[in-house]
């Protein structure tokens, strides 16, 4: 049988976290805009999609009757499904980089895609915080995008990373959740101002903080957070005359009466909350918990974990927004302190 001279059009990347039906469809939508794929065509059946593409006939049908959806598609019982028309406006391809996938970093995601609409295509991928992956996939993806979206945390070699970036096109760049020192020209960015951050967070704690004599940050030695938070905790408590210390592993530290503790990873929240149950102390008056980025169960863990956070929905809906307006802006997202029961 002759293959479907369509296939060629179609492209799955199978180390992209973009879902393969999406990414199935958005080739489709890229090659009739391109005029490769005409309207009337006939595409390859449901199961030769399956065959060519180890997919599942599930993810090929999704892919299929997503475009139906949105009237790119239609189909004839018994022939399968033809272009309908060949007026497509998807005139937004985007590379979108994240260092990983969480629980706040999926808000952004979320608001993003939502901000941006249907028609616009997103391939997505996430490097791990390995500069050396991070590399590989900026290099393998100077297509043919119109953004790039880059979110650049790294656990090690970060400080190379403006050469990488400065190789993507300034009009088309957006940096994302941080701004990284050497990366030259007009570029758009939506960032966290780390150190600024924490310290004004914890100001206004102040009157929480004040029956607590010690304050101690759960911090990795070995992480992706940003230096700019532990010289803003730094500051912060030289300031205001507290006893202060960075603990690397809380699995080993000992907790004691008057402490409040700032955790940036989650698994360190959990452990933390595990270790201060097995005491009689009482979370919120002999021992004090902030944790770092906002997440929907941190307003009920314990009756209310108190949280300092930037805000994840308006980084997602900014950086959607300066694509839309073909804007270079450096947009700072405020960031937030919540007050619950664990101060």
């Amino acid at each position: 049988m002759k293959k479907n001279a369509v296939f060629q059009y179609l492209f799955i990347d199978y180390y992209s976290a973009t879902p393969k039906y999406l990414q199935l469809a958005n080739s489709i939508i890229k090659a009739i805009g391109d005029g490769k794929i005409k309207k009337d065509e006939i595409l390859p059946s449901i199961n030769e999609l399956s065959y060519e593409y180890e997919i599942s006939r599930d993810t090929a049908e999704k892919g299929y009757k997503h475009l139906k959806k949105i009237g790119v598609l239609d189909s004839v019982p018994g022939k399968g499904y033809f272009v309908k028309t060949s007026d497509v406006k998807q005139r937004l391809k985007i590379f979108l980089l994240f260092n990983k996938l969480s629980p706040h970093k999926k808000i952004i995601y979320d608001a993003f895609v939502l901000a941006l609409g249907e028609l616009a295509s997103i391939d997505f991928y996430i490097y791990n915080n390995d500069f050396d992956f991070f590399k590989r996939l900026v290099n393998n993806n100077k297509n043919d995008y119109t953004h790039y979206v880059i979110v650049p945390h790294f656990m090690e070699g970060g400080e190379n990373a403006f050469d990488i970036i400065n190789t993507v096109p300034k009009d088309k760049l957006i940096l994302l959740d941080k701004l990284v020192a050497g990366v030259d020209g007009q570029y758009a960015a939506v960032y966290e101002n780390f150190e600024k951050d924490i310290y004004g967070a914890l100001e206004q704690a102040l009157p929480h903080l004040s029956k607590y004599h010690t304050v101690k940050m759960i911090l990795p030695a070995h992480t992706y957070y940003p230096l700019e938070i532990l010289k803003g905790f730094n500051r912060f408590c030289q300031q205001y005359a507290f006893n202060y210390k960075v603990v690397h592993n809380i699995t080993n530290e000992p907790i004691k009466d008057g402490e409040t503790y700032i955790n940036l990873m989650e698994d360190d929240l959990v452990i933390l909350i595990e270790k201060i149950l097995a005491t009689k102390m009482k979370v919120g008056k002999n021992v004090g918990i902030i944790s770092y980025n906002e997440t929907p169960l941190k307003k009920i863990i314990l009756n209310g974990i108190t949280t300092i956070s930037t805000d994840f929905q308006m980084m997602g809906e900014k950086a959607a927004e300066l694509i839309l307006n073909h804007s270079t802006q450096h947009v700072e997202i405020p960031f937030y302190l919540t007050i619950r029961a664990s101060l």
